[in-house]
């Protein structure tokens, strides 16, 4: 299977500029995203905080192709590494994490159904994949759709992480038998810079981390390592639609994942919101 793909957050050294590679290496055309390129022929900016730099990047895709037939939600933050707040920050009038990870994942996914549809009907099929964390398992379905109380921003993290699970499992339950189908996976623990985001304002940590980075890079994964799963997922027809993967496998959620009413509810929540922006 090959075609276009987009990757969403492909920085240096990321999980998405492996999987972006990864892709090209076996002949696909991919587009990218990172939060400060310049728009070039395959690649656009995306905050996936604000909603007008979703927009626009969904507006800008079929301007440079005519088909998508994959969707790699890549891009994401984890921040509060320390576990320091006390109080949400808010983007928005949202937590953080769930403002990025999961409504700016899922506006973008939104905006960009019809032309994977599209796709879908023309190369018989279509996917979305969804990059999560094994923290899913911190968040809670009650959470998705009220505070979490008392705050910790972990737990945040792992709700926005549990959604982005729901999501996936309900494309494919929606739009399965049109062809585009979705999966979520954890790519493992891997070494990347997207705890950097997170220690920007405790300088002194900052500086104990590039001093351990031998260290840290001879215990955790390599981009390339972790992004195997990734491209599992946006490739190959072992996959599960609709499953939650780990090292190249259909792997067990969280139980509050499994909850297909939550699911449901969640998708047109989220549809609504996305309408009223």
């Amino acid at each position: 299977m090959t075609g276009v793909a987009l990757v969403t957050g492909v920085g240096p050294g990321s999980l998405g500029e492996a999987t972006a590679a990864a892709l090209r290496e076996a002949g696909w055309r991919v587009l990218t995203t990172t939060r400060s390129s310049e728009t070039t022929l395959d690649s656009h900016p995306l905050e996936l905080a604000d909603a007008g730099s979703v927009a626009a990047l969904a507006a800008w895709v079929p301007t440079v192709t005519d088909r998508l037939d994959v969707l790699v939600n890549n891009a994401g933050v984890h921040l509060d590494l320390r576990s320091k707040w006390r109080e949400p920050q808010l983007v928005d009038g949202h937590e953080v994490h769930w403002r990025t990870n999961y409504l700016g994942t899922a506006q973008l996914t939104r905006l960009l159904l019809p032309l994977l549809l599209d796709t879908a009907a023309a190369q018989g099929q279509a996917r979305v994949v969804n990059v999560v964390s094994k923290l899913h398992e911190r968040g809670r379905n009650d959470w998705l759709f009220g505070d979490l109380t008392p705050y910790d921003s972990w737990a945040a993290y792992g709700t926005s992480k549990l959604a982005l699970v729901h999501e996936a499992a309900e494309l494919e339950r929606r739009y399965g038998d049109r062809g585009l189908h979705g999966y979520s996976l954890h790519p493992g623990s891997v070494y990347t810079k997207v705890a950097d985001r997170g220690l920007e304002t405790a300088p002194v940590l900052a500086r104990l981390r590039r001093l351990a980075a031998p260290l840290e890079r001879r215990a955790l994964a390599t981009p390339e390592v972790g992004a195997r799963t990734t491209v599992w997922c946006a490739t190959s027809a072992d996959a599960v639609p609709g499953g939650y993967h780990v090292r190249s496998a259909v792997a067990e959620p969280s139980a509050d994942a499994l909850d297909s009413a939550v699911a449901s509810r969640l998708w047109d929540a989220m549809t609504e919101w996305v309408d009223h922006l």
